[in-house]
């Protein structure tokens, strides 16, 4: 009888202790399984956040790129306007013509839009910077009276407000 006394408190000495190890164990795994879905999470945050950055530069280079170019799109519109009546049948001058409306498509693929600056449009200072202002006029309404460079809106924020002449109506 003292050996199954003896026994048996040895089976709940060992009981508790494989109880306390399952407790501990269970502790563990509860701060492994944590730490491995704080860790899952950084990394998708860290993911999102490359994938934002290389968006941001792409973004910013094209328009780097687009800036660039619009000067050289100003002269080939400009050549365009100056034009002489007895040339505009000429082929060569007809593929200046064609390279400014396939670069007009390009940039339209590139989300790039021409501002509306066209005479009647009404002024708007986060689209438009006048340059000359007819003092003499007289009205209410600021509106445009003249185009004098285009301005461009990417992605729907403009990089190049238009130049214009504002009158008043």
């Amino acid at each position: 009888m003292v050996k199954d006394k003896k026994q048996q408190q040895s089976e709940d000495s060992q009981q508790q202790a494989d109880l306390q190890i399952q407790e501990e164990l269970a502790q563990e795994l509860a701060a492994r399984t944590e730490d491995l879905q704080r860790t899952r999470a950084d990394f998708e945050n860290y993911r999102k956040r490359m994938e934002q950055e290389k968006q941001t530069a792409r973004s910013s280079g094209e328009m780097s790129a687009i800036l660039k170019l619009l000067p050289v799109i100003d002269n080939i519109e400009r050549a365009i306007g100056y034009m002489p009546e007895e040339l505009k049948e000429n082929k060569w001058a007809q593929g200046i013509s064609g390279l400014a409306k396939n670069l007009e498509k390009s940039f339209d693929s590139m989300n790039l839009r021409r501002i509306d600056a066209a005479p009647g449009t009404a002024f708007n200072p986060e689209l438009h910077e006048a340059i000359q202002f007819d003092e003499e006029a007289e009205g209410d309404h600021e509106i445009i009276a003249e185009e004098l460079q285009a301005g461009y809106v990417l992605n729907g924020l403009p990089i190049r407000h238009a130049m214009v002449k504002v009158t008043k109506k």
